[in-house]
């Protein structure tokens, strides 16, 4: 007797008329119906030794548009998670996407990558959030907050019934809906994380990079606060390879002036708007920027992260979610790092949390 490997009944291998060949093993299907979903997408059916399936790093990504699908191949190429599921309300478009970054693995190192559904949730390390109605052109990332907690309070539930360790959201408006997410699904304030200021902090650094013409990699600033108009940029404690910005400028020799801080920041807060404006949506920094964080929490870095975490008591301000440098490992959230800010910054990150608070307020959850 031998079972199907898609619905689990048992069938005389001798009798069955449905069957198939896949990696020098054969299959046997009860119908038709089961053997084309076994071929559509085999990595999910096929039979692996146990010795070989991973017990850790498996990520499953919610939503395989532009930027799941992006996330999934930046995982891939760094080759730091060991299974990758892709989960779409299109289960076609995940089966794509696992196709064809499946024709990929002779590169890189071995992963296993499939479509599957909710039930995938269960093991897994991360799962990244990236479900919901994505930013038009002229939208603002808190124009999209009402639709997207709708969607979030459907699909919160459903992932964690199978008890993932952490959950990763980068669907927008970011910093609300890491708030819906942690609500909804009754889960520590550890194990829930957003993308947060991570790309915008990567876009700082890289501008300032450019102006001061140095590696962005030596360049430390941060962008805190919502992941939006609001977020606040940090020049007080910005530095290159150790040295303040301010005694940097004088070393370097150019101008540095309050106006060309403004502008810098100006590109930093409208980039999205930008990207958007020109092909539609923002999709290969936000999935390093994911990817970063994965790597911290299957690798457990201790990572100093820019993510939106639930805040108390952070310079008066308590009960919302938005973007602080935090050590980040395996269990998620470490703890929040206390950097000293000047008074206009620590009065920017109050309006900016309270901005967050007021929309928060108007939601049923």
């Amino acid at each position: 007797m031998a079972k199907d490997p898609v619905c689990g009944m048992e069938i005389h291998d001798g009798l069955a008329q449905q069957r198939t060949l896949y990696m020098g093993e054969e299959y046997f299907f009860c119908s038709e119906d089961c053997k084309v979903k076994f071929e559509g997408n085999p990595e999910k059916y096929s039979n692996i030794p146990e010795d070989e399936v991973p017990e850790t790093r498996k990520v499953v990504v919610i939503g395989a548009g532009q930027v799941g699908a992006t996330i999934c191949y930046a995982l891939m190429m760094s080759g730091i998670a060991s299974s990758i599921v892709l989960v779409d309300v299109n289960p076609g478009l995940a089966e794509g996407h696992a196709m064809d970054l499946n024709h990929g693995l002779s590169f890189v190192s071995p992963t296993r990558i499939f479509a599957g559904n909710y039930s995938d949730c269960k093991g897994a390390d991360i799962v990244v959030v990236t479900a919901g109605a994505g930013q038009k052109p002229g939208e603002t990332r808190l124009d999209l907050v009402h639709k997207n907690t709708e969607i979030f309070k459907d699909i919160i539930p459903k992932i964690t019934a199978y008890e993932p360790k952490t959950l990763l959201i980068v669907s927008n408006p970011v910093d609300i809906l890491t708030y819906v997410a942690l609500k909804v699904s009754n889960f520590t304030m550890n194990r829930v994380i957003g993308s947060g200021t991570m790309l915008d902090t990567a876009r700082f650094r890289f501008l300032l990079s450019r102006h001061c013409r140095v590696d962005p990699r030596n360049v430390h600033a941060y962008i805190i606060g919502e992941h939006g108009d609001s977020e606040v940029p940090v020049w007080s404690q910005a530095n290159i390879a150790g040295l303040a910005l301010k005694k940097h400028c004088r070393v370097c020799e150019r101008n540095c002036s309050p106006k060309e801080r403004d502008e810098i920041f100006g590109q930093v807060k409208n980039a999205a708007y930008e990207i958007i404006r020109r092909k539609g949506h923002t999709n290969f920094a936000i999935a390093l920027a994911v990817e970063r964080i994965a790597g911290s929490i299957l690798r457990d870095e201790n990572s100093v992260l820019t993510v939106s975490t639930l805040i108390n008591n952070y310079y008066d301000i308590s009960d919302v979610c938005l973007s602080i440098p935090t050590i980040v490992n395996m269990n998620g959230i470490l703890k929040h790092i206390d950097i000293n800010l000047d008074e206009a910054e620590r009065h920017k990150l109050r309006t900016s949390a309270q901005t967050l608070k007021k929309i928060i307020g108007e939601l049923d959850i």
